[in-house]
């Protein structure tokens, strides 16, 4: 079962903000950031198990901004970010991770890298052969699991 967290209005408004600090809109590409409407409405839709890091790193956002980080003025805000940086851990990669699969889903975004607008199957896309013989040591180890009743 998905983890519920409610949001409070301030906590939105500042994980808005952040959103934004991490993929800002670019007038050039004519790309939204990811503070924009959909694109953070997803966001909120997709906390899921991650929840709980969600959280946390809301909380340390308000701690370090000694209040809510979307009332800071804009220098504070990315010193505060660039600490978050440092001290977010696991919990920031969690959101970041959220943030960037909301923002990629965005047919937007897609079309602005050139991307056609469909799930990769059943067409698939080409995929750049590599180096195969970088499998060789796995296939070389031991199993490591446990046979299922009918291997035995």
């Amino acid at each position: 079962m998905p983890h519920a967290l409610a949001l409070t209005t301030d906590q939105q408004r500042s994980l808005r903000c952040l959103a934004d600090m991490m993929v800002p809109a670019s007038a050039k590409y004519r790309i939204p950031g990811a503070g924009d409407d959909a694109i953070f409405a997803d966001i909120l839709q997709s906390f899921g198990q991650d929840a709980p890091h969600v959280g946390d790193v809301l909380q340390t956002l308000d701690r370090l901004s000694g209040g809510v980080f979307a009332d800071l003025p804009p220098g504070q805000r990315d010193a505060v970010a660039a600490t978050l940086r440092e001290q977010g851990g696991t919990a920031l990669t969690m959101l970041s991770r959220i943030i960037l699969l909301c923002y990629y889903r965005d047919d937007r975004v897609m079309r602005s890298l050139d991307i056609e607008l469909r799930p990769p199957f059943p067409k698939g896309f080409e995929v750049e052969q590599g180096d195969w013989s970088l499998l060789d040591p796995v296939r070389r180890r031991a199993p490591f699991y446990r046979k299922a009743a009918a291997d035995r």
